[in-house]
């Protein structure tokens, strides 16, 4: 079961895809959904994830955090003092958005569910 604030996800940037899932795949058996060119997920391996390619940011892993109300964390998460640095945005299977905390760490929140 999925806990509002938990860690539910890391995606980490792979400019080789076939190259990074073959090495994941030979050397610890993992298995991918490819989800278009650019994006490959993986579940079952202790946390889930996926690799991605990366653009012009600097490549570094993604945190992703579960909400069961994704308006409702990004008002606890900006009254705390985080900054969204991407607004709620929809992709296949759910919502999200990105912030940056006080340290300067950019994450994710992300929610399956659909704004009441």
């Amino acid at each position: 079961m999925r806990e509002d604030g938990k860690i539910d996800y890391i995606e980490w940037p792979a400019a080789d895809l076939p190259a990074t899932k073959g090495f994941y795949e030979k050397a610890f058996g993992w298995t991918f959904t490819d989800y278009g060119p650019d994006y490959s997920a993986f579940e079952g391996q202790g946390a889930d994830g996926g690799f991605f390619k990366p653009e012009a940011a600097p490549p570094k892993p993604l945190v992703i955090l579960y909400a069961l109300d994704l308006e409702a964390m990004e008002a606890k998460v900006t009254a705390a003092g985080g900054v969204i640095s991407t607004p709620i945005f929809s992709f296949p299977g759910g919502r999200r958005f990105h912030f940056t905390d006080p340290a300067g760490n950019e994450l994710a929140v992300w929610s399956e569910n659909e704004p009441a």
